[in-house]
């Protein structure tokens, strides 16, 4: 599929595999996903689908580190975490919140399938070993899957990751690979909240 990549994701990447703000990261990302995809819902339907969205998502970046760990890029890793929201778009009909069209989920789900057969995470259960808590349910809307329209979808992109760049070059796998001594954590989205101590002990750790 294709993704956007820029420092802020290394950031994040940083700030989620460190002791002291793993945690403190990991609710700023999961507030900043459920409000972009929450834009991308039909009129009316965003906050029944607001609690969901954001266990799901919780849960998705254990994920992204053990993809980490796994060895993949992080690029590779974060579309990993994009396909399971995906999958989880497709079975609540939710299709206008999707970024790849219906077509392309086997495609998706072959290009990882080691990796997702090792977690127990399939199309129809997209978090598989990483449901680690409860997920609210809410509304599906299984009529769009009968004609499916996907606003927000880029097809064409399933045979690998494609990365833009800031500059709006594409590029397969990671558009920047920087030192990690380079990667200030405080450039993370929401770390900026965060209390001068902990970024401290971010930087030194």
């Amino acid at each position: 599929m294709k993704i956007r990549q820029n420092l802020r994701h290394w950031a994040a990447k940083k700030a989620l595999t460190t002791p002291v703000v793993g945690d403190i990261a990991r609710d700023k990302l999961v507030d900043l996903h459920v409000d972009v995809f929450g834009r991308k819902a039909d009129e009316g339907r965003r906050e029944e689908r607001e609690d969901h969205m954001a266990d799901f998502f919780h849960c998705t970046f254990d994920t992204y580190v053990a993809a980490l760990d796994a060895g993949f890029t992080e690029a590779e890793a974060r579309e990993v975490t994009h396909v399971q929201a995906n999958f989880d778009f497709f079975n609540h009909g939710w299709t206008e919140m999707m970024e790849f069209p219906a077509d392309e989920l086997e495609a998706h789900y072959e290009r990882y399938e080691s990796f997702f057969r090792a977690h127990s995470i399939t199309i129809d259960d997209p978090l598989g070993d990483f449901r680690t808590r409860e997920i609210p349910s809410a509304p599906s809307t299984p009529e769009k899957l009968d004609a499916p329209e996907h606003p927000h979808a880029e097809g064409g992109f399933a045979d690998d990751v494609y990365v833009e760049d800031e500059e709006g070059n594409l590029h397969v796998g990671d558009a920047i690979t920087p030192d990690d001594e380079e990667v200030d954590v405080t450039a993370a989205p929401g770390m900026q909240d965060v209390d001068a101590d902990e970024n401290e002990d971010a930087k030194a750790d």
